[in-house]
């Protein structure tokens, strides 16, 4: 009976036990349940199983259109490689059947192949076999022929003179200077090589520059440079001569680019002091080739003094009426004339935002519409400064003296020698952004009257990091007129202007023709007379 009755009690405590447990389990299933809210249920996405599955299907997803994707790319590239060897081929086909009929100049095929070291030695031997070497060459009159230069140590006799003028002279570029002085050093280093006396002939002489008597050099733009030089040898008689020659390479792609000048405004600033007739001429072209052709330009004009200062105001204000244009600026100056100072006034009178490109005129000058142009491409701020040299025209009444009506001014600005002469001394006409101008630290303020200052200014651009671009326009004139030199210069700025007044009346031959007039015409009367 205890048997059965201790048996009963246990079960009823383990039944007791297990519905223990089974409450306790329940009150901490109920305890550790989120809420079913929706933003607990992005939770659980976010933080379950549930959430990696859905990362990796969507990484996979992502990992198949990039695969896609790339193989696409993969494709075209392969397809663009064919298409380009073809066209290689093609292009390859099409030069070497150009070379065999004589179309392809020699050299051209480094266009379209890896050059070696056994290619550029083919090339150069080649540059010098064409050039005019070792033999001469056919050319179709006197007009054709290069001169020689001839130097020696010190000095270089030349037949263009360049802006010195000099017949003979110390050369005055570095690079011209380098160039002689590595050809003679070569020479030498030639001569004191051991192959030289490998014949016995000369025993163990050394060569010294002293030795170097002359030579002889030019310059065949599209072959290159020879250097014919003698030196003297063991005896009176006796000479050593030797030629080198400067190849040319090929031409080489140093930059392409697209320059946009639709809205490069060009601000032309003229100094003045009287001159109304030259002021109004100056507008008549100001009109036909900014305002009805360019259109993108602004005229700055620093008058000095009041004398004609009304004319100067009526001119600008008719060109307004019967234009619209108003991109004027008249700036008036109760002081002595000075360009220099009218120049450097207009330049920081400007006051718009951006950095205006800057045109320093004078009121004779006449220039078009591709001289613009070339003023905006030829100038860039902060690397190059354009300074044009412009072609000006003699004294017409000399020019033209055996005609009753000399021709319109427009036919009489014809480049030609007889018409006028390439202005290379002068200095004043250039193109530059005001900010290159303002930090180089503008002209000298100290100059008064002509000359010197465009000079100066000039220099400091030499002198900087800035590129200079010089050379001749066709798009930019000088009116003849004629020239006063004040008493009050300096002996310099005197000499100068004297110069210029004598070189601008007529060619060499023209005025050789009205100084020996008397003689040419009893001569022609001499002949009227025998026949």
């Amino acid at each position: 009976m205890l048997k059965r009755w201790l048996l009963a009690l246990v079960g009823r405590i383990g039944g007791l036990l297990l519905l223990a447990c089974c409450c306790v389990c329940l009150v901490y299933i109920l305890a550790c349940k989120p809420a079913a809210g929706p933003s607990q249920q992005s939770l659980l996405w976010a933080g379950g199983a549930t959430s990696n599955e859905g990362y990796m299907a969507l990484l996979q997803e992502r990992e198949d259109s990039h695969r896609h994707y790339i193989n696409s790319l993969t494709k075209q590239i392969a397809q663009l490689k064919d298409a380009l060897q073809e066209r290689t081929q093609q292009l390859q086909e099409s030069l070497e059947k150009a070379k065999t009929k004589g179309v392809l100049p020699l050299g051209l095929e480094s266009l379209h192949k890896t050059p070696t070291q056994n290619d550029l030695k083919e090339f150069f031997r080649s540059q010098l076999n064409q050039a005019e070497v070792n033999s001469g060459l056919q050319l179709s009159s006197e007009y054709a022929v290069i001169p020689f230069d001839t130097f020696t140590l010190r000095r270089v006799y030349q037949l263009e003179t360049g802006l010195t003028r000099h017949p003979e002279e110390r050369p005055v570029r570095k690079d011209r200077r380098d160039e002689l002085i590595t050809t003679l050093e070569t020479a030498l280093h030639v001569l004191n090589g051991p192959h030289q006396h490998s014949d016995g002939t000369d025993g163990k002489r050394t060569y010294a520059p002293s030795d170097f008597i002359e030579g002889l050099t030019r310059t065949e733009r599209d072959r290159g440079t020879v250097y014919d030089m003698l030196f003297k040898g063991g005896g009176l008689h006796d000479f050593t001569r030797l030629v080198f020659f400067r190849p040319f390479g090929p031409v080489m792609k140093v930059k392409s680019e697209r320059v946009d000048t639709a809205n490069m405004l060009v601000n032309i600033i003229v100094p003045l002091s009287k001159r109304a007739d030259a002021f109004r001429q100056f507008i008549a072209n100001f009109r036909k080739v900014c305002i009805n052709q360019d259109k993108v330009v602004h005229l700055t004009v620093v008058y000095f003094g009041r004398d004609q200062i009304d004319q100067v105001k009526a001119i600008l204000d008719q060109t307004t009426r019967e234009t619209r244009f108003r991109n004027f600026t008249l700036i008036q100056m109760n002081e002595e004339f000075s360009r220099g100072r009218g120049l450097e006034v207009g330049a920081r009178a400007w006051k718009r935002s951006h950095n205006a490109l800057l045109f320093f005129c004078d009121v004779d000058i006449l220039f078009t519409a591709d001289f613009l142009t070339s003023c905006r491409l030829n100038a860039e701020p902060g690397k190059t400064v354009y300074y044009p040299v412009l072609f000006s025209q003699y004294n017409p009444a000399l020019i033209y003296s055996n005609m009753t009506n000399p021709p319109p001014v427009e036919l009489q600005l014809v480049i030609q020698k007889e018409t006028g002469f390439w202005r290379d001394f002068g200095f004043g006409m250039t193109c530059q952004y005001r900010s290159d101008f303002l930090n180089i630290g503008g002209f000298d303020r100290s100059i008064k009257g002509w000359g010197l200052e465009d000079v100066h200014l000039y220099r400091k651009y030499l002198h900087s990091k800035l590129r200079v671009v010089r050379s001749p326009s066709r798009g930019l004139f000088h009116f003849w007129h004629e020239k006063h030199c004040a008493d009050q210069l300096t002996p310099d700025q005197y000499r100068m202007c004297m110069q210029t007044k004598a070189m601008s009346e007529a060619s060499h031959g023209r005025l050789g023709e009205l100084f020996f007039k008397r003689q040419i015409e009893d001569h022609l009367r001499a002949q009227r007379l025998r026949s």
